[in-house]
């Protein structure tokens, strides 16, 4: 594996989830791997989880860690060829790409989508171009469309809480006052299809995914209906992505209470907007799987450090 940019970098994941599941339990155990390395935390965007788990997961290892809030403290990057860079960017993606594997053996990177431009979104210009022309591995922390170790978190986590062989896993919608990406939600789905599960996806109209993304997947407009016997239910925001960016609805008939829960396990990526994705009541009850998570992320980030540091 040379990078981690997208779920489908995963060789195995019933493999990738054992292994993450063992290293819980002995966590420095692969701590020479990294001795006398360094990663590059690059970070366009604000972080809570994505930044102390990688962080931690990296010490785990041996790692050094450097940290760089980009947005405010780099200077403005242009991405395209044969640019004449008379305006406001300062450096380019070319050469910022090749200093940085001067310095680390690993960088990982959070750039989150604009929201105002798809096509902009959908090509992955900061990823991309950190893939393209740097010479050491590079790591999605969430990109404009996709957030892996998110994603692998919530395998884990399906794994240490399966109580059936084929269980019935629910992705719903829930409102947001704010417009929000669709990187946990694609990563999710790109996820459980690799999984044997009942998957269903369900929102309101209007609120569909990119089909590339959810082709072959069911998808339920009725979530009473979709969350009948369910044994996991993950709850996510995202805006339109067919009237691109655009909040449609903020009805709060799709907000999770315990009556809609049942019986099943409640999953979300945090943060999360307490009473109007999901009830005080669910998100602090016993069927909460939200902080296990949490903790989770630092094992997915482990794992694909420790894959990508035995093949530097």
């Amino acid at each position: 594996m040379k990078h981690y940019l997208t779920v489908s970098d995963i060789e195995s994941l019933p493999d990738w989830v054992d292994e993450a599941i063992a290293l819980k339990k002995d966590p420095y155990q692969f701590e020479g791997l990294g001795k006398r390395k360094t990663i590059c935390l690059l970070f366009f965007n604000n972080s809570l989880r994505t930044r102390l788990s990688t962080q931690k997961a990296a010490m785990q290892l041996g790692l050094d860690v450097m940290i760089m809030n980009f947005g405010n403290e780099g200077w403005a990057l242009e991405y395209g060829d044969g640019t004449i860079m008379d305006q406001g960017t300062s450096e380019h993606i070319k050469e910022a790409a090749q200093v940085v594997s001067e310095y680390a053996d690993i960088v990982a990177i959070r750039a989150f989508a604009g929201l105002v431009d798809k096509e902009k979104d959908e090509s992955e210009e900061v990823i991309t171009g950190f893939a393209n022309y740097a010479t050491i591995p590079v790591v999605n922390m969430e990109s404009s469309v996709g957030h892996p170790l998110q994603a692998l978190a919530d395998a884990i986590t399906l794994k240490e809480n399966e109580i059936k062989k084929r269980p019935k896993v629910v992705l719903s919608w829930a409102p947001h006052p704010k417009a929000l990406p669709h990187a946990v939600a694609n990563s999710f789905v790109e996820m459980m299809r690799m999984q044997d599960a009942d998957f269903v996806i369900t929102h309101p109209k209007g609120y569909e995914l990119n089909p590339r993304m959810t082709q072959g997947c069911q998808i339920e407009y009725d979530q009473n209906k979709a969350l009948e016997g369910a044994d996991f239910v993950y709850v996510k925001n995202w805006s339109s992505y067919s009237d691109y960016g655009k909040v449609l609805s903020k009805d709060t008939d799709w907000t999770i209470t315990e009556k809609k829960l049942g019986h099943a396990k409640f999953m979300h990526c945090l943060p999360v907007r307490r009473n109007m994705i999901v009830e005080d009541a669910v998100l602090d009850g016993k069927q909460s799987l939200v902080v296990q998570q949490a903790k989770n992320r630092v094992f997915s980030a482990q794992i694909v450090l420790k894959k990508l540091l035995e093949n530097i």
